[in-house]
């Protein structure tokens, strides 16, 4: 009889993540660029891929060996917790701001390269109901790293989220890449500020 899944607790969440702060931060904000940032994920995102290294789906040796322990259940808590912390903000390459801007937002039709906003949302923040990943303020080394991944052939499982990347990434060459990933290191909301009282 299968267990039902139950939305995650960020608590219980909290423990299982201990070991996950060695590569991405205890809060989600790893200090090495080249493992990505969770702070900020959806709950649903990180147990799927969870879900996906468990399996062998997404080929990553370290990733199997944290995962393959976790029950279902588990994901999900250790999803709930990375989705409760704030991603810190990133900075973008000024020389490369227009042509990733260019990417993200407009995309370029004459080669089928959809806007990456359509799906990852205008402020980076993803869509967690259709399972698309936050980008903004991820690095840039691991951004760029995951595209020439999927330009070269990659693929992180064999479900039709999995395909969508790799299809969009082939048809990205290395200046498009640079600039989409340090255009995403830079994204993030303003914070507002308080509004200036004359006395």
């Amino acid at each position: 009889m299968a267990v039902a899944i139950k939305p995650g607790d960020a608590t219980a969440g909290q423990a299982k993540a201990a070991v996950c702060g060695a590569c991405h931060g205890i809060d989600g904000n790893s200090s090495d660029p080249q493992y990505p940032k969770l702070a900020g994920q959806s709950e649903a995102y990180i147990a799927h891929q969870l879900a996906s290294f468990k399996a062998g789906k997404r080929q990553n040796p370290i990733m199997l060996g944290m995962a393959t322990p976790l029950s279902p259940q588990d994901m999900q808590n250790v999803g709930a917790y990375f989705a409760s912390k704030t991603s810190l903000p990133g900075v973008a390459d000024q020389a490369l701001v227009d042509h990733g801007q260019t990417l993200f937002r407009e995309g370029d039709p004459t080669r089928g390269i959809p806007a990456c906003m359509a799906c990852h949302s205008i402020d980076g923040r993803g869509n967690p109901g259709a399972m698309y990943p936050q980008l903004t303020a991820q690095h840039a080394q691991y951004i760029q790293a995951t595209l020439k991944a999927w330009h070269d052939g990659t693929v992180w499982g064999d479900d039709t989220h999995s395909q969508i990347m790799p299809s969009i990434a082939q048809k990205l060459d290395a200046n498009d890449i640079a600039a989409l990933a340090s255009y995403v290191e830079g994204l993030h909301s303003a914070e507002p500020t308080p509004a200036l009282t004359t006395p």
